[in-house]
This record gives structure tokens, sequence and C-alpha cells, in this order.
């Protein structure tokens, strides 16, 4: 028996219906993942098409960087990682460091495919330059690793940064496409150095020989969003040293990181200037969670501190100093405590506000959320469609 044929007319009916629910699955689908996404993620992660408007990722900042569209607009260079090799002095058309060194102007950089980069030397990045890693899995691995120095409008967006090693001195391109020479190196995955209005954000960082992340010399204006910390003991160290008090005017904002398994200390330890650290998950610690020296100013705000099983209970630390000891900002307001989590805040004084702009603000989430807003932190999982 032969089935009957459907009317045009149905059969166009059947398929609009079809296109309108599929697109409201879509748009409620949208709605709940943007209900559980920080701010952030919000902003770009529900568009289908996130991968043909990546520049739209330069709205979407908070925080003391503000927002990137001076990263973007018609002047914008496109440029593709096709080849992971390095040459830290002539590199080579298609490598990283061609794209973040020698060309100038707004530049954009993604990558043709999965790639394992080691570095021969620390990669210096130009202004106005974004790395894009998203959609591929991106390692920056096993030696050298990245350095902001005298520069600004930068983005880092999902790669992963591990075990990278001690640099001696020696000549590399620099961030104007001049070879330059370049001092000792410690070990750190990131380390900006007079450097303004950087945004990393969405990165994985463990095992590296010194620290995870340096903000120091000057530098300000600086978002740290996104990123999972885990496996390190010195993770993040926002000032340079007690004696540089140019870091007085350092304003970072610390928003929606996982820091831990297995991170020791200096989530972030601070010298002389300013933190806002917010809305972050804290998953133990041997030493300490956040420190500091030299009369810092931290708001501590809505995050979620979880004390280790054994040792310290007590998320602070402050370095003694005879002149100066009695005259710390440390503040915690809305933060969440388990398993014992301890905060020893700075009694009869006011809480210092971070004063954003309307560029900067965001909405600060109740603590019990935490978990929520973190739970994407790190390197973001990926299919053909979308990004988890």
């Amino acid at each position: 028996m032969m089935a009957r044929s459907i009317p045009p007319s149905l059969l166009c009916a059947i398929m609009i219906i079809a296109c309108f629910n599929s697109s409201l699955s879509f748009a409620k689908q949208s709605k709940i993942n943007g209900l559980k996404m920080n701010v952030i993620d919000r902003c770009w992660r529900p568009n289908p098409k996130w991968r043909t408007h990546r520049s739209q990722l330069a709205t979407c900042s908070v925080g003391y960087v503000g927002k990137m569209t001076n990263n973007i607009g018609k002047d914008l260079i496109h440029y593709t990682v096709t080849d992971p090799s390095d040459d830290p002095i002539n590199p080579k058309l298609g490598t990283l460091r061609y794209g973040a060194s020698v060309i100038q102007g707004k530049v954009w950089i993604t990558f043709q495919k999965d790639m394992h980069i080691k570095l021969e030397k620390p990669l210096l990045i130009s202004s106005f330059t974004t790395i894009d890693g998203r959609g591929v899995n991106v390692d920056i691995a096993n030696n050298a690793c990245l350095m902001i120095s005298k520069a600004t409008n930068i983005i880092i967006h999902s790669i992963r940064v591990h075990h990278c090693k001690p640099q001696a001195p020696g000549l590399v391109m620099g961030p104007k496409g001049k070879v330059v020479p370049l001092g000792h190196m410690d070990g750190d995955a990131f380390r900006l150095v007079t450097a303004s209005k950087i945004w990393i954000d969405h990165n994985t960082l463990f095992d590296c020989q010194d620290g995870l992340l340096d903000v120091t010399r000057g530098s300000t204006n600086v978002t740290i969003s996104n990123n999972w910390f885990r496996n390190q003991d010195k993770v993040m160290l926002l000032g340079h040293d007690d004696g540089y008090v140019r870091d007085q005017n350092m304003k970072v904002t610390v928003v929606y990181n996982h820091f831990g398994p297995n991170c020791n200390q200096r989530m972030p330890r601070i010298r002389h200037g300013y933190a806002h650290v917010v809305n972050n998950l804290y998953q133990g610690w041997l030493q300490y969670a956040i420190g500091g020296s030299m009369q810092p100013s931290l708001k501590s705000e809505a995050n979620l501190f979880i004390a280790p099983t054994t040792g310290s209970k007590e998320v602070t630390w402050r370095k003694s100093s005879h002149k100066n000891g009695d005259r710390w900002e440390f503040h915690s307001v809305g933060d969440a405590f388990e398993n014992g989590a301890s905060f020893a805040v700075t009694k009869g004084r006011h809480v210092p506000k971070p004063n954003y702009n309307k560029e900067q603000s965001f909405k600060v989430v109740d603590a019990k959320f935490v978990r929520s807003l973190t739970r994407s932190s790190g390197l973001l999982r990926y299919n053909r469609a979308s990004i988890y």
C-alpha cells in the first residue's frame, strides 16, 4: 500500500513550526545556560555563531581592564597560527611569535588546529594583540612562556600554559618587531612588567618553576578572570617588591577564578596596590590563600573559601613590619567559609571600594553561587557547534 503524499501547504506549515520550535528551544537553552554563567561568559557563549563573531569577546570584559574595544575595529588584522615551531629572533610567518611580536597594529590571533608550542625564548606580546585559543587545544609548555612588557590593550584567552622553566639572558624579537636583549626569567607562566589594560581570561595554568602570574613594576588596570590555577606553590604576585613604591597605583580585579587543588600560597600576594578579589573559588591551600606586605588594600568579596582538611584554616597572611604592620586594609565582605576557614580582617577602618566606572562595573553575585559561576573556569571544552 502506497503512503499518501503530504500536500505542499501542509509540509510548509510543518517546516515553519519545526523551525519555530527549534528557535524557541535554542532561546530557552541559552536562557538556562545564561543563568548558570557569570556575566563575562553570558556576554558571548550563548551565541551559536561565536566563531564568526569572535571580536564580540572584546565587549565582554569587566573590572579594572574596562572594555577591550581598542582591540577591534575596521583596521583589525586577523592572523591564524598554522605552525607550532618557534624562532625567537627570526620568527616565521604562521608562527605565534610572528603574530604576537612582528605584526603591528590591532591583531586578533587564532589557531588553525590543536597544537603544542614549545617557546625557545619568552614570547613578548605587542600592544593591541588578542591571543584567542577558543575552539582548539593550545598548550604553551615545557620551556619559556609569556611576557607583556611596556605594552597595553592585550587579551589572552583560552590557552593552557604549564611547566614553564627559567630562561638565561638572550636576544628575542621584541614587541615592536625589533630584536632586543632580555634578562634572566624566573619561569613564570605570565609576567606583566609596566603593562596596562591587560585581560587574562579562561586560561589553565599549572606546574611552573616560579609562579603562574606576576603583575609588576607599575602594571595596572588588569582583570584576571575565569582562569583555573592548580598544582602550584606560588600562584599570583601583585606588586614587584617591597621597595617598588610605583606599584601603589596598581589596580587589579581577580574574578570568577578557580584556585586549586594543590595550591600553596599567593592567591594573590599583594604589595602596595589595590585588589578587588571577588566571586572566586578557593579549593584549599597549604600556607595561606591571600597575603601581602607594604600596606596593600584588599576587598575580598563574595568568595568561597574551602579550608584544607589539615593545616592552616586562616585565609590571610601578613608580612610583619614594625613600620606599617598596623596599617593593613584587608576586608572581607559577603565571603563564604567552609571546613573551618577564617579571615582575619582589618578592624575599625573603612572598606576600600573599587570605584569602578560604568565600563568596569559588574554585579557581585552571592557567594552561595560561586561554584556555578566558576564551574567553567580554565580552558573551555568545545564541540563543532558550541563551547561549554
